[in-house]
């Protein structure tokens, strides 16, 4: 896999970024003056220690949370002023997400947890067809307590982009996961991004998956780092964990 050559364009504009908490007379910095762009069609890879500022970079962009101070730009959307309306709308319409919990419901199948997501969609894909994407056609009609870990999470992966979000956000994925299924869920995403385009950020401890990415953001209290544009990606199983 070779990083696209087409001319790249920014689905997030991220300029001079902080989220600041405050514990009695304490501020706390969990983001220092981030910026950044991530570009359409490509898999990012977020990376650092607990602490550092990645979910929270995350949960800003994807809007779930709100900084306090710098800007967010999706494409021409300004999420920085967004209302908790027009970040519920913005969530629904354009963003899937993954995390280290499936979040799966038990009574439900495969198919009827993928299904939920479909229900509610604007433009949605076949659950079946998001099952088949995750290599889990052949179990879409299994409860979660019949799956394993890693099957779970590549339920979770395809109600996230059953509904046919522009971007997909990963935070630590494969977190619960041993080295080969963790691998299987690897492939998932990066499939999806490869085959629908859909631009990917993954959150993760783990170094190596950095060897799968287009970008990788490389974070330390609160700030990015190192920025890091790779022009040979390795396929997930080629990875050595």
């Amino acid at each position: 896999m070779s990083i696209r050559q087409n001319k790249k364009v920014a689905v997030f504009t991220v300029e001079d970024l902080t989220k600041t908490y405050h514990t009695g007379e304490v501020d706390v910095y969990a983001l220092r003056g981030v910026s950044t762009k991530l570009y359409q069609g490509e898999l990012s890879v977020v990376l650092g220690p607990s602490g550092s500022g990645k979910s929270t970079f995350m949960n800003i962009i994807g809007g779930l949370d709100t900084a306090t101070s710098g800007r967010v730009m999706f494409k021409d959307l300004d999420l920085s002023g967004a209302s908790e309306t027009e970040l519920t709308n913005f969530r629904r319409r354009h963003v899937g997400f993954v995390f280290q919990f499936y979040n799966l419901i038990p009574s439900l199948t495969a198919r009827e947890n993928v299904a939920l997501v479909t229900e509610i969609s604007t433009n949605p894909m076949r659950p079946e067809d998001a099952l088949a994407l995750v290599g889990l056609e052949k179990r879409m009609n299994h409860f979660p307590a019949q799956m394993s870990g890693g099957e779970q999470q590549r339920v979770a992966i395809a109600r996230a982009i059953a509904k046919n979000p522009e971007v997909l956000l990963c935070d630590e994925p494969t977190g619960s996961l041993d080295s080969k299924t963790g691998r299987l869920v690897l492939e998932a995403l990066t499939r999806i991004n490869d085959e629908l385009g859909t631009t990917t950020a993954i959150i993760s401890h783990n170094a190596v998956i950095h060897k799968l990415a287009h970008r990788t953001l490389y974070f330390a209290d609160g700030e990015i780092v190192r920025e890091q544009v790779s022009d040979k990606r390795l396929t997930p199983s080629q990875l050595e964990w």
